[in-house]
């Protein structure tokens, strides 16, 4: 069991993990935000450092270039030569830009006033220069001796070194606190990258702590959850063993009761028995049915429930549940018909058993609660791409209904339409919620609608996949047929503890004449193989000192004998068919014993080895053009008689088919040329002609009008069936 405080911590620690995202994340911003702008901040002072740092360097070169310009004009006036004046505008100009750059972001009054009086002593220079070209022009001299020896002169040049050095002593003032300033930022920056270092430090501690705390919190979870499912692999295994054990232990009585009572009613009796003897039979069988639901819904929450694909024949599966519903409905005055879509294949690939269990609780339950009117079954095509088909299934009913409110509720577990339905119809309610579960398993869907005392529609569909070969459409063989008829020598063995069932087999198999010996355990049974022959062996699985898995492995093992051996168990748990085949046996049968499938068994593995000798000796060998009698004889395994009689009935019955084909189709009754092609296939499947004549048939089964083409086939047909009811005379002949 998962701790609640284990859950609780699961929760904290996501909130924790949000919440520290969260405050991390907007503190991450913050600090971001603050170093971006110290960063913006720095990265301005310095431009301004570092353009101090250009003016500073400038305003030594303007000192330099004033001197430079008061040299000249001292050499042109000492030479009287004007070449030492050109330059002297450009440099006063250079100087006068610079002093205005200056001025322009100036915010010092003092140093604005210097600047200006600097500018105005520098184009002084230029003044001077202007008089002396005058000079230069007017007398042909530049000897002004006044300009040179003037103590004004003096006084200007001092002046404007004593100027530009307190504009630099000012500049480098402003420069120091601008680098005060930058290494002040610099802190800051260094502090805030510090921060979010240690801000992702510490969250990456917090959040790495709380990981580890998780992460050991998980691996101990993950321990409890190991130890819960042990456990609950444990008790669902006890769980198992315990539905086996009482599967068994109900079924092995039931077994009798049902196996007797269907011995009894064959024995003639008076009305009063009779009826008290179909009481007994009708009580076993839906005992029975209880026991199936509740094994099956066992399986389905375990989810041992398997769903085993098989190639099937949708008209055989539907045509046999009419069958088998076919008295039911009778008598209670009811009427059953199916229809089957044309366009839906016939041969498909799925769980045939789990479909025949889905449309037998659907018609059962229709049979159930309809007292008068009819029972409708139809499948469709629902919707089909290449391979793939989705069948859709239809059961309506003109019954009771269901109350609308409670539509909703049919297929839970125990639930039924009205409280009342149970007292008046008996049930368990497990039919439907198995049913939909089943649907579901196969990736299909049910879907129903009712009115009360009109009836009740359910649908459901369930997908497939089309065979690449269809099956031929095999005719029902009646067992009892081969139970008057299987003289033929064949010894059985027979290993059961139970005394009720062996009581059951010695009646079943004397009523088939069919030789036998009844051993109680696996010791037994290889003794009796060790010393004499049999041609089968019927082997229940739980039993005393052996049971029938180590007996059969010794049988296969020691023994070397590769004889056939049929599990009756009344084990009915998911996998047992698997477990007994895996273990060397060829078939299984569930208990209570169904007859049909035990003569089945019989028939297959034990009289068709039994009968091969006769069947080789007896074997005619003549060869036919159409005919293919592979399929009759490996059903009548020899016995002439048989065969007689169903070539007998082949050649009667084709020639007058064929002759109401064609008369359909010439008076355009499309309707009956449609039915006849598909009855066809059924009266040619046991004479091998159904691989020749399949693909015509399927023409004329959806032919709606008549074409030259559909012509050709009936001719054809018309021949080759004229030619095989020869070879067929001719066979009877032999015969």
């Amino acid at each position: 069991m998962i701790n609640i405080s284990t859950v609780m911590g699961n929760k904290r620690f996501a909130y924790l993990i949000v919440f520290t995202f969260i405050a991390d994340s907007i503190l991450l911003i913050a600090l971001q935000i603050n170093s971006a702008q110290n960063t913006r901040a720095l990265i301005n002072n310095n431009n301004i450092l570092l353009k101090e740092l250009r003016s500073s360097n400038h305003l030594r070169e303007i000192d330099r270039d004033i001197l430079g310009v008061e040299s000249r004009i001292r050499a042109s006036i000492a030479t009287n030569d004007t070449t030492h004046l050109e330059g002297i505008d450009q440099k006063v100009d250079q100087v006068e830009n610079f002093l205005d750059s200056l001025s322009k972001d100036n915010v010092d009054t003092r140093e604005e006033t210097l600047i200006r009086r600097l500018s105005v002593l520098t184009l002084d220079k230029k003044v001077v220069k202007e008089k002396l070209l005058r000079r230069y022009l007017s007398i042909g001299n530049m000897d002004d001796r006044s300009s040179i020896a003037n103590p004004g002169a003096r006084r200007i040049s001092n002046e404007i070194t004593s100027i530009t050095a307190k504009i630099y002593e000012s500049r480098q003032l402003n420069m120091v606190k601008l680098s005060k300033r930058s290494e002040e930022m610099g802190r800051k920056a260094r502090l805030y990258d510090i921060s979010i270092l240690a801000l992702l430090v510490v969250s990456g501690a917090i959040i790495g702590y709380h990981i580890v705390r998780q992460f050991r919190r998980q691996h101990l979870l993950i321990k409890e959850l190991a130890i819960s499912e042990e456990k609950a692999s444990v008790a669902a295994q006890t769980k198992e063993n315990f539905l086996a054990n009482m599967s068994h232990e109900i079924r092995t009585p039931l077994s009798g009761i049902l196996g007797f009572t269907n011995l009894l009613q064959k024995r003639p009796m008076d009305t009063t028995s009779a009826e008290f003897v179909s009481s007994i039979q009708r009580s076993g069988e839906n005992l029975m049915a209880i026991i199936n639901d509740i094994l099956d819904l066992s399986k389905i929450e375990a989810g041992m429930m398997r769903i085993t694909p098989g190639t099937f024949s949708i008209n055989g599966l539907i045509n046999s549940l009419e069958t088998l519903f076919q008295e039911r409905a009778r008598e209670k005055g009811l009427t059953i018909s199916s229809k089957i879509d044309s366009s839906v294949s016939d041969t498909l690939i799925g769980d045939a058993t789990r479909l025949t269990q889905i449309l037998v609780n659907l018609i059962g339950n229709a049979i159930k609660f309809t007292q008068h009117g009819k029972i409708n079954v139809e499948v469709y095509k629902k919707e089909q791409t290449g391979s793939k088909i989705t069948v859709g299934f239809k059961v309506a009913d003109t019954g009771i209904g269901i109350d609308k409110e409670k539509l909703n509720e049919v297929f839970e577990r125990f639930n039924q339409g009205e409280d009342s339905i149970t007292r008046n119809y008996g049930g368990t309610g497990l039919g439907l919620s198995i049913v939909k579960n089943l649907i579901l398993l196969q990736n299909g869907n049910i879907e129903v609608s009712s009115e009360q005392g009109k009836g009740t529609t359910f649908n459901f569909h369930i997908p497939y996949d089309i065979a690449e070969h269809q099956l031929p459409v095999i005719p029902a063989v009646n067992t009892s047929y081969f139970k008057d008829k299987s003289n033929a020598p064949l010894r059985v063995l027979v290993v059961d503890d139970n005394a009720i069932n062996q009581s059951l087999m010695q009646h079943l198999l004397l009523q088939w004449n069919i030789d036998f010996d009844i051993v109680s355990n696996g010791l037994e049974a290889i003794e009796q193989l060790s010393g004499q022959t049999y041609d089968l062996v019927l082997m229940d699985i739980q039993m005393p000192k052996m049971d029938g898995y180590a007996a059969t492995q010794h049988i296969r093992d020691v023994l070397k004998s590769d004889i056939p051996i049929i599990a009756m168990t009344a084990h009915a748990m998911a996998g047992e068919r698997e477990k007994c085949l895996s273990r060397g046996m060829n078939e299984y049968l569930s208990k209570p014993i169904n007859e049909e499938k035990l003569f089945k068994f019989i028939s297959e593995f034990g009289l068709e080895n039994g009968q091969q000798k006769e069947k080789k000796a007896a074997e005619i060998t003549t060869r036919f053009q159409y005919l293919d009698l592979a399929y009759m004889r490996s059903i009548s395994g020899g016995d002439t008689d048989f065969e007689k009689t169903v070539t007998q009935q082949f050649i009667d019955n084709v020639s007058l088919h064929l002759q109401e084909l064609l008369s359909a189709y010439q008076s355009h009754d499309f309707v009956t040329v449609n039915h006849r092609a598909h009855d066809f296939k059924t009266s040619i499947a046991m004479m091998g002609l159904l691989t020749i004549l399949e693909e015509k048939l399927d023409v004329l089964e959806v032919a709606t009008e008549q074409k030259a083409s559909l012509q050709q086939v009936l001719e054809d047909l018309k021949s080759i069936l004229t030619l095989a009811v020869a070879e067929a005379k001719n066979f009877l002949q032999q015969l």
